[in-house]
Formats: structure tokens, C-alpha cells, sequence
């Protein structure tokens, strides 16, 4: 077992997580560290001392994202109005993610099988907090029962691809129109 971290070096490191991750959104992961420093407050030294590579603290990211927004999932579902108030707002959380995402291949490209668990990883730890959300609507008579969260996932992770190449793609109105073809048509 590797030794744990003090408490201070813990927020340290998600304090830093959470600048890239906004940094990340603004520039790509491409972005400059001095600006990941700045964001985060402290020293390029610090984020190479926790981060050695720009890989490892992409794969950070992702990583610390995906747990945001897995445990989100339950959060929202307890404190929202409706179970589909609470999918809309973890759908928010998710299309954050995969902006930030967007450029992870190219980061990691030179280790494809790191990328492959990495999705792999995505989909166990996403999967079924959607499936969660999505269940709950459906109890509840908001949405369709047909929904599978793989399905639903993927159109939003397609639905945001194009948003870098036109200025007036806006694929947060797209994936509300998808949501809204969702919902149960009350007579």
C-alpha cells in the first residue's frame, strides 16, 4: 500500500486539480503550466512536484472529474425538486467533463491502452449514476423507460464534438432539446 497523504498535501493536489480542470476548459491541455500555476495559486515547482508529466496530470483530471461528477449523481437526486431536475444538472456536470476532456486523446496519444482504461474506467464509474438518474425519472413518470444510459451518454459525448469548429454551434441548447424529447407528453 502506497503511504498516505497528509491532509494539507491532499487539498494541495485538489486544489491544483481544480485549476487544470478550469484551465483545461478555457485553453486545452495544451495550456501552458505557468497558467495552471497561476489559476491554482502556487509554483509550476508544486504541480510538477505532484504532476511530474502533463500526462499524469490530464489522467488526474479525468480521473478527478469523473469522481465529481459520479458523486454528484446521488447528491443531486436527494436535494433536487424532481429526479429529472436532478439528470439535468448532472447532465450540466457532465457536458463540463467532457469539455475538459476533449483533448485527452492527443495528451495520451503516444499510450493508447492508458486512454482505453481510462474510458473503461469513465463508463463503470459513470454508467450507473446515470442509470440511477435516469431510472428515477422514469419511476417517477417524467421521462420515457426506455432510455439506456450508454445510449444517452454517448449522443451528449457526440453532441459536444463540434463545438470547437463554429463559433455558433451551441451544444448545451442541443443536448436540452434531447432532454426535452425525453420527458412523458401529459395529455
Amino acid at each position: 500500500m502506497p503511504p498516505r497523504k497528509r491532509a494539507d498535501a491532499v487539498r494541495n493536489e485538489q486544489t491544483l486539480l481544480t485549476a487544470a480542470a478550469e484551465v483545461f476548459v478555457r485553453s486545452g491541455v495544451d495550456a501552458p503550466i505557468r497558467e495552471i500555476a497561476a489559476e491554482a495559486g502556487v509554483g509550476m515547482g508544486t504541480i510538477y512536484r505532484h504532476f511530474p508529466t502533463r500526462a499524469d496530470l490530464v489522467v488526474a483530471v479525468y480521473r478527478h472529474q469523473v469522481e465529481a461528477c459520479a458523486e454528484a449523481g446521488p447528491t443531486l437526486l436527494s436535494t433536487s425538486d424532481s429526479a429529472f431536475a436532478a439528470l439535468r444538472a448532472w447532465i450540466d456536470l457532465f457536458v463540463d467533463f467532457l469539455v475538459t476532456k476533449h483533448g485527452l486523446a492527443n495528451a495520451l496519444q503516444s499510450d493508447s491502452s492508458g486512454f482505453e482504461s481510462l474510458h473503461a474506467y469513465f463508463l463503470d464509474r459513470l454508467g450507473p449514476v446515470c442509470e440511477s438518474l435516469l431510472s428515477a425519472a422514469a419511476e417517477a413518470g417524467e421521462i420515457r423507460d426506455d432510455v439506456r444510459p450508454f445510449e444517452l451518454m454517448r449522443g451528449i459525448g457526440n453532441l459536444c464534438i463540434g463545438r470547437d469548429d463554429d463559433p455558433r454551434y451551441d451544444p448545451r441548447r442541443l443536448i436540452s432539446l434531447l432532454l426535452n424529447g425525453l420527458t412523458v407528453r401529459r395529455s
